[in-house]
Order: structure tokens, then sequence, then C-alpha cells
């Protein structure tokens, strides 16, 4: 807003209640929308391609234009949004700090203070793995305060909330669990060695497929269909990327003393192939606590990450001062 202190955002005020609120899911090829009205359902939802190539402005310009246009054709006023957006991201100012060569010019973009000039209301800015987990958490019938997130797609993600609050950690990178070491001995997308999303990642699934039998594949479904057809080195990758999941997950259980893990992304799409590995995991190596760990696949789809940014703007809400 014209006068609004750089760098900063604008304050979410009570006077928000009975407007819509919106959560968008900011990815590098996709973005996409939804508007939640104030008896929480859901009021329109829509997608536009990602202009990544083109820098942060036209991104956020594509963000703003869906948003727009799906409150018109709500016919209703907003009240807040959230944002769930690729990178690492500084959360209390909504700035890019770190992205993927993906997204051209993103990293260093206000990206919460460029929609607040083109939207009017105020915005708040999540790590997309981070909303998955906020989104999958305050879903119906969940009741976990202390939990783990793993999103498993194109890479691996992961975010992590502790006595209810999402732990960011002092640069904003906690939860990261798929880079973290001793899986492999194959190099990761980010250079280093060893790293869970080697095996676990959609992109990873369907290179090991490629590695064992010569065939190529084009995604980590394609491998899921010939799995279940009865390939067993199809089976062989999915059960590396179970093992190395549970593993992963029994890891940061221990170390945190999570009870649960919820594990998100299209590769978790294929749960009956992962299912039989990690149940065979827990049953070998349970954390330390003797309280069994509980690793369970996402349940609200695509609209995960969305309805987590809009948890993020809900949590945020604050008295006029």
């Amino acid at each position: 807003m014209i006068g609004q202190e750089q760098g900063t955002t604008m304050p979410i005020a009570d006077s928000t209640a009975g407007h819509a609120l919106a959560g968008i899911d900011i990815g590098g090829t996709k973005i996409g929308a939804l508007l939640v009205g104030s008896d929480g359902e859901v009021r329109a939802r829509g997608s536009v391609p990602a202009p990544a190539s083109l820098g942060g402005a036209a991104m956020a310009d594509a963000a703003a234009g869906l948003v727009v246009a799906l409150a018109a054709e709500a016919a209703v006023e907003l009240g807040a949004v959230g944002v769930g957006a690729a990178g690492v991201i500084d959360h209390e100012t909504g700035t890019i700090r770190a992205a993927s060569a993906t997204f051209a010019d993103w990293a260093g973009f206000p990206l919460a203070e460029e929609l607040e000039q083109r939207l009017g209301v105020p915005v708040r800015v999540e790590n997309d793995v981070n909303a998955f987990l906020l989104g999958e958490a305050a879903a119906a019938g969940r009741s976990e305060r202390d939990v783990l997130g793993v999103m498993l797609g194109t890479g691996v993600g992961g975010a992590v909330i502790i006595d209810g609050e999402l732990h960011h950690g002092p640069h904003g990178a906690a939860g990261e669990i798929g880079h973290t070491p001793g899986y492999s001995d194959l190099v990761c997308t980010c250079g280093q060695v060893g790293h869970l999303e080697t095996l676990a990642s959609g992109t990873s699934i369907a290179l090991r497929y490629a590695e064992r039998t010569g065939t190529a594949v084009a995604d980590a479904r394609g491998v899921a269909d010939r799995a279940r057809a009865g390939d067993a080195d199809a089976r062989a990758v999915f059960d590396a990327a179970g093992r190395a999941l549970a593993l992963a997950c029994a890891s940061a259980a221990t170390l945190l003393d999570l009870p649960c893990a919820i594990v998100g992304g299209g590769v978790a799409a294929s749960w009956d192939l992962l299912a039989p590995a990690i149940d065979a995991v827990l049953r070998t190596d349970s954390p330390v606590s003797g309280i069994p760990l509980r690793i369970v696949p996402a349940v609200l789809g695509a609209d995960a990450v969305a309805l987590g940014a809009i948890e993020t703007a809900r949590r945020a809400l604050v008295p006029t001062p």
C-alpha cells in the first residue's frame, strides 16, 4: 500500500471477519488459488500457468489476477490472503530468501508487499511445504500438535509443527528432511551425496527405474503403473523409496519426539506401493520412546497448500492497534 514501510506487511485485523480469505499455491509450473468464506466453505477455486521464467513481478501479477477473478466469480470481498510459495521464505516479511533456478528473479522478491499493493489486503507468505503441513494438520479429524510433514514431488520437502506451531528454525529451513544424508551413494540435485531425495522424489523414482532396467519412464506414475502390473524392478524402486522415507521419518521422530508424519505430494498417490516398506521399517526401527510412530498419507490433495496458506493468514489475525 502507498506509504507502507519497505519490507513490512500490513497487519491482519479483526475487521476481516465476515470477509473471504484467499489461499494461493505458487509453484514452478502452476499457480492455484481458492477462496474460503467466513463459514469455512470453499467458494471458488482455479489455477493459471506460472510465468516463472518471467520474474517475480510477472508471478505476482498472475497470482493477483487469479484471486481477483475468483473473488468476482464468487461475489465476495477479500479480507486477507495467505500464500504458500516455493523457496526459502522470510515468513516475517514475506520475502523470498532463496529459490531454485526454475524461478527467474525470485530470490529477494518481496512477494507479500507486491501482492498487497496489487490486492489491497494483508498478505502472509509461507514456504509451500510449511503451508501443506499447516493445512493437513488443521484438516477435519486431525489432532496432532507435534507432527512432521513430508512432500514427495519433483523433490522432497519437509516441515515440522511443534506444540501446534510451525518451527522455522533460525534460517527458515527447519524440517528439510529431503536433504538429510545416508540413504544412498547417489548424487542429489543439490550436488551432495546420498540424500533422501535421491530415492524418494518422483524424479528419482523414474531415474532409479531407468538405471535398473535401461528403460526410460516419464515419471513416477509410469513406474507405479508398471509396479502394479507386476514389474519386479518397479516394485523394488518403490520399496527403496518407502524404506528410505520411513527411516528418515523415524530419525526425525526420535530426535523431536514426534508421534506422527504426514506424507503428501504426487508420489504419495502411490501409497499402496510405499506402504509395505514403510510398515516393515516401523516394525524394526521404531522411535526409542516406545511410542509408535504413525506415518500416514495426506488427505487434502491438491488443496493442501492453499488451505494451509489460509491457515497462515488466519493465525496472523491480530487486533487493530
